[in-house]
């Protein structure tokens, strides 16, 4: 029976529930009166003085009037009593122990005489009646919830006793809008196993939820351990992925911290949840620091890690925030978002190509931006592979006629988006990062601007990764397409990449390439096989998994760094700076002129032609040695 259940038999206008309150409490106040002299006399209502007797009588409208006005303004005829604790049961003592005190005021005013014991008597009876009254919904639903009226719905098993799975409980037990009742606990910490929470069993530890699982017969399992360390929460979501239930994550310490624990906060696992990694922390103050006041630019402001840097930037109170991207669509949806969320913004959204000399020179002599954020490129591999001609237009010239207008026009700090394809790359578009590289450091030589690159892996639900794909291919019953059963992928989010992007604008003394400890690799068919678990199907009998073999440029791995490049630590352990490599500044530019040459003519021999550029370019073609075969 439910606290709704309950209070579905009291009258349902709130104001007569009020009254009979009221009433109720009247009742108690007379009686803890009186007992309070019957007790002391020894329950013998003949030895009780007359004059006791009348002096009570004689206090105890006033006695009456002052407990009612205490207990409103308490508010103890606005509190939800069947959702009360400790502070409530607060609450029931402090206003009986102020109406005592007026109680013992007024009698000695009114020159009423009674027995000092009585006062304190009197006090203990009305908070033990009041508290009886006031906690009879509580009492009664902790009493009876637990057993055999439990709520209809999923029968739930959560992770975690603590404070945070303790609250979600609770909230199961006393909204009518919860849905599904819990039948019992896990937990590592051995003094808690084998304890009742709430009238819960905490049956076991982690490793018992398979076998908790079918014992209990559970529907749903709730992880809620939002303090745990990111390694812990991936080996329990593992596990409890392979019981086959429905499986829901509170997601971090910070709701715990924001009072923000409830069941409505608890959301599908996602696939984030399995990299098993702490997230990247900044330092937001510094980030603060240096954006605020500050005009900045964002080249490919409308794509995934352009919009998410704008979102951060605009939170961080920029003189002015300058969004500049060739795709209209994206640029107006962000606008349209940036405008609602940040109204006294000072936005401009202006439509463009990097490849445009005279366009991004016109935009930095109107705006003398002071720092840029240089996002704008062409990332998709298979893509570029079939168009090398454009990845080097749009890459490598965009990027140095961008570079080139941030020296002109004074911008202060130029941060360029990178990858790790940039390292020994086997595709174009590595090829063509690499030279946008190089490029900054060449920059960085002559000029007062300080140019730095950011290197990362590949960022988790950015348009075009591999995520969004595969939850679309489960949509549609599958196959799930991954390339080789080998290939391993470092994999961020787009909150941690932006992070790394705005660090390294606070970092940046010029000519660095930031890298981000990205922790383990992943195997991509494990990914998708997690994908397809997190899904509620089983991978190779519900979705099928076919390979469809490498594609060209496409590697097994990928690296971070170069070998001729070390490792430097900055403030933020988990940013490191990468040696820039040392090359020869006057040839590189004499090869950049060969090189927009060759591209603007579409040749064939453009790969060639950036093999010589960057030595470590290995031109592959791949056949699909696994094509369409089945896991």
């Amino acid at each position: 029976m439910s606290s709704y259940r309950i209070e579905k038999y009291l009258p349902a206008n709130r104001r007569i529930r009020m009254l009979v309150l009221m009433a109720v409490d009247v009742s108690v106040i007379c009686m803890a009166s009186f007992l309070g002299l019957f007790i002391r006399f020894d329950l013998n209502m003949e030895r009780i003085p007359a004059e006791y007797i009348r002096a009570v009588w004689m206090y105890l409208p006033l006695y009456v009037l002052a407990t009612i006005v205490i207990f409103f303004l308490f508010r103890m005829y606005a509190t939800m009593w069947s959702v009360a604790g400790i502070r409530e049961t607060g609450h029931i003592v402090t206003a009986c122990g102020l109406a005592s005190l007026l109680q013992i005021a007024g009698m000695l005013m009114m020159e009423l005489k009674v027995p000092r014991s009585y006062y304190v008597l009197s006090f203990f009876i009305l908070c033990a009646f009041e508290g009886m009254v006031r906690l009879s919904y509580r009492i009664l639903t902790s009493v009876t919830l637990p057993g055999k009226h439990q709520k209809e719905g999923s029968r739930i098993l959560i992770a975690g006793a603590g404070t945070s799975g303790s609250v979600i409980l609770k909230e199961m037990l006393t909204s009518p809008y919860a849905q599904g009742h819990v039948v019992c606990f896990v937990d590592d910490d051995k003094n808690k196993v084998g304890k009742i929470l709430n009238g819960i069993p905490v049956a076991g530890k982690r490793e018992d939820i398979p076998r908790l699982a079918e014992k209990y017969k559970v529907d749903e399992i709730y992880i809620a351990m939002p303090s745990a360390p990111a390694k812990d929460r991936k080996e329990i979501i593992e596990i409890c992925r392979e019981t086959g239930r429905k499986v829901k994550i509170l997601p971090g310490i910070y709701q715990l911290l924001n009072g923000e624990v409830s069941v409505s906060r608890l959301r599908e696992v996602e696939i984030e949840d399995l990299l098993g990694r702490e997230p990247v922390q900044v330092n937001m103050d510094e980030i603060l620091d240096y954006v605020n006041g500050k005009v900045v630019l964002v080249t490919g402001g409308g794509g995934s890690i352009g919009s998410e840097l704008c979102r951060q930037i605009a939170g961080h109170h920029p003189r002015q925030l300058i969004v500049f991207d060739v795709y209209e669509n994206n640029a107006y949806d962000l606008q349209q978002e940036l405008k609602g969320k940040f109204p006294e913004l000072h936005l401009a959204v202006l439509i463009g190509s990097v490849r445009n000399t005279h366009r991004i020179e016109s935009v930095f002599a109107q705006y003398r931006p002071d720092i840029v954020y240089h996002a704008a490129a062409h990332k998709h591999v298979p893509l570029m592979e079939d168009s090398p001609n454009e990845a080097i237009k749009n890459n490598v010239f965009g990027t140095y006629k961008t570079a080139k207008a941030a020296d002109k026009y004074g911008t202060k700090r130029f941060v360029l988006i990178s990858t790790d394809k940039a390292v020994n790359p086997t595709n174009i578009m590595g090829a063509s990062k690499r030279m946008c590289e190089m490029v900054i450091q060449m920059m960085n030589a002559k000029s007062k601007t300080d140019f730095v690159a950011v290197r990362f892996g590949n960022v988790l639900g950015s348009n075009g990764s591999v995520i969004p794909l595969f939850k679309k291919q489960i949509e549609q019953g599958g196959p799930v397409t991954v390339t080789h059963p080998d290939i391993i992928r470092y994999f961020m989010t787009i909150p941690e990449a932006v992070s790394l992007v705005l660090q390294a604008g606070v970092y940046a003394k010029g000519g660095e390439i930031f890298v981000l400890d990205m922790g383990e690799p992943v195997k991509i068919l494990d990914l998708a096989k997690n994908l397809i678990r997190l899904s509620g199907y089983k991978p190779g009998e519900d979705i099928p998994i076919t390979f469809s073999g490498l594609r060209p440029g496409e590697k097994l791995y990928e690296e971070l760094l170069m070998e001729e490049e070390g490792l430097q630590d900055t403030p933020n352990k988990l940013i490191h700076i990468g040696k820039p490599i040392e090359f020869d500044m006057d040839e590189f530019r004499k090869q950049l002129d060969k090189l927009y040459e060759v591209a603007n003519l579409d040749s064939e021999a453009i790969r060639e032609e950036v093999k010589r550029i960057v030595p470590t370019y290995q031109i592959k073609r791949l056949r699909n040695q696994f094509n369409e075969k089945r896991c």
